[in-house]
Order: C-alpha cells, then structure tokens, then sequence
C-alpha cells in the first residue's frame, strides 16, 4: 500500500508555499489519474485520492489566483489508453466536487444560491454514488450506436463492441426517444458478482482483483470483447449528455424517462424536497451501505430543475448543481516517533509527526501533519505518544488527539525550535502569525532550490530535463542560482554531458530543450517569477489585461506609486484587488527584483497575451463594470458571461471603462460613468448587445 507524505495544511501556507503544493498536487493527481483511469490500477484508496483533491481545492479557494493551467480541478480522469481508438464527448463527462459533512453541502447550497441570486430552496435528487466506470452511451434514432469511458471528461475510449454485450445496455430504446441523445451511465459489479469472478480467477491460477471497481473496469476494458462477455457487469443509467431535443424540465422526470426507455436506475433514488432533508437522507443510506449488493462510495446530489442546472453551468471541471456527499474516513491508533521540522519554499518550518507505520482505510500512514506551534501545545503532542490518526477532509493525515494513559515516563513537552534545520538561520515568527519562518532567505537552501523548482515547473518555463533532483544538482555545483543562470546552462553542456547519469545526448536534449523555452507566452511568465499571489489564474488576468511585457512592466512600474491612477486601475481589475495589487507593487518596488526581470527578459521572446476564443463577440476586449442590481442575472453570473464573451471586467470606473451595465439602484459608478463620458446601458441593452 501507499505510504502517505507529509505536508503543511491549506490554512496555514503563505501564497508561495501554496504555489508550490499545488505544483505537487497537479503532478500527483494527474499521476493518480492515469493509474485510476487509464490502466485501472489504482495505486492509492478512493479515500485518499478523494482527500488530495480536497487539499488541492481547499488551497485554490483559499488562494484563487494561484490557480494553475494544468489545475487537478479543471481536469477530469486520465488520457484515453492507446489500445482503443478515441472518441470525443459532443458534452464533456465532468466529475463532481465533493462534501464531507453537513456545513460543506449548506456551503455548496450557499454558493448556488448567491450565483442564481436566489433565497428559495433548492429541490435536489438524490442519487447513491456507485464505486465503477463511468461510460457515455451515444443513441441515434433509438439505436445504440457508440459507447465511450470517460477518459479525460473530454475524450474517452471506444468500448462500443464491449458494451454490447452487458446486458443492462439497451441495444434499441423502447418508446418515444430523440433522434440523438448520449446517455451517461456507471457500469459496477456486484458484491456477489465479484466474490464469483475471483474466486473462478483464483481456480485458473489467473490475476484476481483488488476490488469490484478494479473487475468491473478491467473486464470492460478489455482488447478481446470475449472476455467481457464472459465478465459479470451491470449498469445504472444516471445522467444526460447532449440531445438533439429536451427530454425533460427536471432531473428526476430524466430518470423516468431513462426506465421508460430500458435502463436500470438505482431504485435508491429519491427526489427531495429541499435542502433540509438532506442530511437525514445521507444518514439513511450510509446505515443501509453495508447490506447492498454493489459498493458505494457516498450519495450525489443533483438541483433538479435542469434550467437552474444550465444557468450555474459548471467552473472547472465540476458542475455548481450537484456535488458528492462522501461517507466519513476512519481512524487508527499508533505510536509517534519523532516530531522533524519540515522547511518550504517560503522558510515556513512545519512540523511533522514520523509514526509507527499503520493502516488507515487502506493506505499505510507514516507521517501525519502537526500544522504548527501552537497546534502542538494544544494538544500536548509529545514524541513516543500513542495517538490517533485520522484522514477526513484534507490528503494530510491529522493527529486527532493523544492517549495521555499510554504516556511513557519521563516524556517532555515539545521544544519548538529557534533556528532553521536546513541553513541554522534564526526562526522568528511575525505578530499575528502562527508560522515560524527561517531569516535566511537567499542563503537558506530550501528555499532558494524550490523557487527554482517552480520557475521551471510545467505551468511556468515547462524544461524538459530540469526536473527538482537535476536543479539540487546543478544548484549544489554552483550553477543555477537565479531564474537567468536556467538559460546560461547550455554553454555547460560539455561539463553536462561529462556527469555521473548524463552523456552527450541527454546533455544536448537539455540544451534544446532550455533553447525551446526562449521564447514563452507573457502570462506565462508572470507566472513564473513567484511573485507572491500570482498564480495561474491571476497571471492570465494580469496578461489579457495588458497585453504584452513592455506595457505590463511599464504599467507595474507606474503603479508602484502611491495614490497613482495605475495604482488605483491595477486594484480595480476584477480577480485582482488591493491585496494582490500591492504585492505585484512591492516586487517592482525592489530595484533588484526590476533587475532580475530585464536581465531575464532581455534572452527570452515574450509573445503577447493571446486572443480569446470569443474574440469576435461584441465585447471583446472592452472594459465593463457592473453597477447596481441586476434583475435577470446575478452578478456573479454577469461577469462569469462577460469574461467567457472575451470582456475585462473590473470594478471601479476610470476613463479605461468602456462599458458600465447599470442596475437597480445603482449609485457613485452610474454617476462617474456619465461624469467621463463612459458608454452606459441597462441590464436589458446589455442582454440585447450579448444576444
């Protein structure tokens, strides 16, 4: 089994060391994502992977502009497996977020209801969660036609001819069906099923499987479709892709629609009335979980009005109408050995409990998070301590409190320490703060090699070659030292290719790959200089906004002035604010930071920012500021739209504003608005121009 690592939790990181989990986190999702997805062997329990997509969100929610372009949250499943020809979803097969207790499902309540701006309850269908594959099944004139797994929500497999043969697959609709419609589905084995297969596996001296999820992707999966019509599979129909014409006005008249046509539904299914019962609901079936015939993992929950459905859409790779409920993670007892300081990319100093190796729903914990200082004296977390361990809620192992009767004698409480086990630099911890961070800033290894690691990372400079064992390497020689020492490496290629583990061609391929990167797209590189804040998500913002590198230096160092209008505009950009405003103001305030930037720049080529896909819409490229209520729309579907249309939404009107939509009620914008001259309209000219 997986052993699980160790890192600080999402509320305790500054915005660098956030960077740099999220940059483990995409590569260890994505990782996971093709174990689980493409070969179906899945290296960590449902549970844990569940769990590191949590951390991932709860990091991202915490810290929005540090979302990546290659984010575990806009990214469903893994890669089609090359054994099977590819087929592209008409309507991507999204995965859902999830909830682990009743605040989390009022949170994702809230979140629907501020976005439609709405006070009414929501009607939602309840559906349990089945622990198989997920397939889209594709219907032309009642006939079916395709069938595809989900792969990367996007694009999937062709298991056509495997389908055919399960029987619970409709070959031909009964009743009155669209001309086309693709029909999204889990096909699962049963608990009984399973036992049947492995034991008849084990006869045959053949592989048997881990689990009913394992057998029932493995048999459909398979190259020769004789064994999957020798496997055992059944299918629970659930959900619609695209159809040529609407079927239904809710979700749970889809569901009938779905028995009427042939499918299996899960007869658990239950449309309720509001939120409210909810959670009884949740405990119902988590009492029934053990006494069903298949596995199940938690209950989905869906708003049933599907216009309500299309007008939230989804953000990421998950829809804002429906959302995973779990079922809670367990707990184990074990003995803490040590407690190590861990030091990030920031200097923070995070400790860390090294345990006796137990087993925690399935994967092997060795390390739990001690998130911080006071957290220790809390509890009275001492080494040698029986404790318990649980993981809920966060891809972190928590110590959730200690067994103080099993103390041994002579234990002493915990001594934080003073000064930095990577560089012995003092560690101070700043008023109002529950971090301590080590002082040696540039000479203190840890830090100076990880902010290295992000510069090249796939979302920044993306340099074959330069993975975190190669950048220690070459920072240990003497080397790499700042981001412009990355592009002088190719004049060591000679002293490369001489290395213990390189030779000319790996040294060579270095080199064009370093010479590749030369030349790198402006939001990119924003990204890539780790400026506090900025990540993906902001450095696409920043890069749209301004459009190429001169302007958006240019416009930085202006801002850099207090009470400057470029001050005031850079606040004012919608997804930025004061906040991060002031740290992009604090980096081009430092002479040497504008040092390090030219030198970069001045070897590389920074493209400017690219078109949007909407870039011929009537918006395009123009300033807009809501004012005011809005009556059809909610305001954070109003920008939502806007910036989809290509448009620069911002929140403050300045003579840049081309745009201001003025709502109900609308005050000091509406009037500065006609003060400047700016281009005002309603809510319905606004509708009208969008079309």
């Amino acid at each position: 089994m997986p052993e699980l690592e160790s890192f600080p939790p999402a509320e305790t990181l500054a915005e660098p060391e956030a960077a740099e989990e999220l940059a483990r986190l995409a590569r260890e999702i994505a990782r996971h994502d093709v174990a689980y997805h493409t070969h179906d062997a899945p290296e960590i329990a449902d549970a844990e992977y569940d769990a590191l997509r949590r951390r991932n969100a709860a990091i991202e929610a915490r810290f929005p502009g540090l979302i990546r372009v290659d984010s575990p949250s806009s990214r469903v499943g893994g890669a089609a497996e090359s054994g099977f020809a590819k087929i592209r979803h008409r309507a991507p097969m999204l995965s859902l977020d999830n909830a682990f207790d009743a605040a989390d499902f009022a949170d994702f309540c809230a979140k629907a209801k501020r976005f439609l701006g709405r006070i009414e309850p929501l009607t939602f269908v309840a559906e349990p969660k089945i622990d198989g594959l997920s397939i889209s099944l594709t219907y032309e004139h009642g006939h079916f036609v395709r069938g595809a797994t989900r792969g990367d929500g996007t694009e999937g497999e062709d298991v056509t001819a495997n389908l055919r043969t399960v029987k619970s697959v409709p070959g031909t609709l009964t009743g009155d069906a669209p001309a086309f419609i693709e029909i999204r589905g889990e096909v699962f084995m049963t608990k009984a099923d399973f036992l049947a297969l492995n034991q008849a596996q084990a006869g045959a001296g053949a592989k048997v499987f881990a689990n009913p999820r394992n057998a029932a992707a493995g048999s459909l999966r398979q190259l020769d479709v004789k064994v999957t019509a020798a496997r055992p599979l059944s299918l629970f129909a659930y959900a619609q892709g695209e159809s040529s014409e609407p079927v239904a006005a809710t979700h749970w008249d889809y569901l009938q629609r779905l028995k009427a046509w042939g499918f299996d539904v899960n007869p658990l299914s239950r449309r309720l009335d509001s939120e409210a019962g909810v959670e009884s609901f949740q405990t119902e079936i988590g009492l029934a979980r053990s006494g069903l015939g298949y596995d199940i993992d938690g209950v989905v929950y869906k708003i049933d009005d599907l216009a309500l459905q299309h007008r939230l859409g989804f953000v990421g790779r998950a829809p804002r109408w429906a959302i995973a409920w779990k079922f809670p993670a367990e707990q184990a007892t074990t003995v803490l050995r040590e407690i190590r300081i861990q030091v990030g990319r920031t200097g923070a100093l995070t400790p860390v409990a090294e345990l006796e190796p137990v087993n925690v729903g399935g994967v092997l914990v060795s390390r739990a998070t001690l998130h911080n200082e006071d957290e220790i004296a809390r509890k009275d977390i001492r080494a040698g301590d029986t404790v318990i361990v649980q993981r809920a809620g966060d891809v972190i192992p928590q110590i959730v409190s200690v067994l103080a009767d099993r103390r041994p004698e002579r234990s002493a409480p915990y001594v934080f320490p003073s000064a930095c086990p990577a560089c012995g630099s003092h560690a101070v911890r700043p008023p109002g703060e529950v971090v301590k961070r080590c002082t040696g800033g540039l000479i203190c290894p840890a830090q100076r090699v990880e902010r290295l690691v992000h510069f090249v990372s796939r979302p920044a400079f993306d340099i074959d070659g330069l993975g975190d064992k190669t950048i220690q390497e070459f920072f240990r020689e003497g080397w790499l030292h700042s981001p412009a020492d990355v592009f002088r490496l190719p004049e060591r290629e000679a002293e490369i290719a001489m290395r213990e583990g390189w030779g000319k061609l790996s040294a060579r391929n270095l080199s064009a790959a370093i010479a590749l990167r030369r030349t790198i797209p402006l939001e990119r590189f924003i990204y890539a200089l780790g400026i506090r804040r900025i990540g993906s998500t902001n450095a696409r913002l920043l890069a749209r906004h301004y459009g190429n590198f001169s302007e958006w230096r240019a416009r930085m160092l202006d801002a850099t002035q207090l009470g400057s209008d470029e001050r005031l505009a850079l606040g004012s950009i919608a997804g930025i604010g004061p906040t991060i405003a002031e740290e992009l103001t604090d980096f081009f305030g430092e002479a040497r930071n504008v040092a390090a930037l030219d030198e970069l720049a001045a070897g590389l080529n920074i493209t400017d920012a690219s078109r949007s896909e909407s870039a011929d819409s009537p918006i395009a490229g123009k300033t807009v500021v809501f004012t005011g209520t809005l009556q059809t729309l909610s305001r954070p579907e109003a920008k939502a739209r806007a910036e989809t249309l290509g448009a620069k939404v911002t929140d403050s009107v300045s003579k840049k504003t081309d745009i201001v939509v003025v709502g109900a009620d609308a005050g000091s914008k509406a009037r500065k608005a006609a003060e400047l001259g700016v281009q005002t309209m309603t809510e319905a000219e606004w509708i009208e121009l969008l079309g």
